[in-house]
């Protein structure tokens, strides 16, 4: 018999982490879990490929690149074949013509290669791995994914970006956020993929999720009438918006690996002043900035709160760090959760 309530995963380049969420039950004792990316099992299972000097076959559904699509490389690099269904492809680029340049070759069967099942949600996994405990997992289920869209012809950083400025230039409210089979727009592919495996699920980014479950921290939430700044400093990922009642009113996101506390801080300064330009921020390696046509620097968006599991890059800022309920690293699900409840009308 499957448990009532809803299945948080919030799914980054690094970790996924999972909430199974019971309502009347204390957080602390919902089951929590905090397991490798699947792009990290599946850069393991070409990495074995690779070592026993194998061929593989990558066949599944589109997902996250990242750790997976660098494995695909190095097997490539180590002149070794990498056969790909089209669907499967995608996760290394969007544009099919690219990834034959790359070296992979298209195929709906390659029997003599190892097969690597691509997908970012596996629900029939993880109820094996439960059910040696005896849990059930519930039928509502929400997942977040961080989605470039589909970027043919442009660069991708500009595609997601561009994404964003649309978003502000619309109500801006983070609600606007949330999607399900009925309003997913069709450029967001991986989430698309997320819903092909679990057509049922509400869907987010990461960056929306982990916005979304700062706020669930009480501390956070008592600074929004006057305006907060948000700061995700993920894996891969770090992205700060300014968020009041609701709304966002500008934000910029950029590589981790390419973030330093000073450029930080700079940034963080200029986003809170409406100066920072969204040159700034692509010419150095980041996806941009921008603002909502409305936003009037003041004297609010003063109190900054971080999360995110690279969050230590913001300890010298005068900050705070978010943890609703206590953990930091389920900020995202806490998000999904807030999420599901809104839609679900009791929130």
């Amino acid at each position: 018999m499957e448990a009532e309530g809803l299945l948080a995963i919030d799914i980054g380049g690094g970790t996924q982490d999972i909430l199974l969420y019971r309502p009347g039950v204390p957080v602390e004792n919902c089951v929590q879990l905090i397991v490798p990316a699947p792009t990290v099992l599946v850069a393991e299972e070409i990495a074995r490929a690779t070592a026993a000097r194998r061929p593989v076959f990558l066949r599944g559904n589109l997902m996250g690149g990242g750790a997976s699509v660098r494995a695909v490389r190095q097997h490539l690099e180590a002149g070794l074949a990498v056969y790909a269904t089209p669907l499967a492809a995608k996760t290394v680029f969007d544009d099919l013509s690219r990834v034959e340049v790359l070296g992979v070759k298209l195929a709906e069967t390659a029997p003599e290669a190892m097969p690597v099942e691509l997908r970012d949600v596996d629900l029939p996994r993880l109820a094996r791995a439960l059910s040696v405990y005896g849990i059930t997992l519930p039928r509502a289920v929400a997942v977040a994914v961080q989605d470039h869209g589909e970027s043919i012809g442009m660069s991708n950083r500009l595609f997601r970006f561009r994404h964003w400025e649309e978003f502000l230039e619309r109500d801006a409210r983070l609600e606007g956020l949330v999607y399900t089979r009925e309003n997913l727009p069709p450029y967001l592919t991986r989430m698309a993929a997320v819903l092909r495996d679990v057509p049922h699920a509400l869907v987010m980014d990461t960056v929306a999720a982990a916005f979304w479950g700062a706020l669930e921290d009480e501390t956070v939430r008592r600074h929004t009438a006057a305006g907060v700044i948000l700061l995700n400093v993920g894996n891969q990922h770090t992205t700060a918006a300014l968020y009041r009642e609701g709304v966002l009113y500008g934000l910029f996101e950029h590589h981790t690996r390419l973030v330093t506390p000073a450029k930080l801080a700079t940034w963080i300064e200029g986003l809170r002043a409406g100066t920072l330009t969204h040159a700034e921020i692509f010419d150095s390696g980041g996806h941009g900035a921008c603002f909502r046509p409305d936003y009037t620097p003041g004297e609010g968006f003063r109190f900054l709160a971080v999360t995110g599991p690279r969050r230590e890059l913001a300890r010298g800022l005068n900050c705070y760090f978010a943890a609703p309920y206590g953990d930091m690293m389920l900020t995202g699900c806490f998000g999904l959760v807030a999420a599901w409840k809104k839609q679900q009308g009791f929130a």
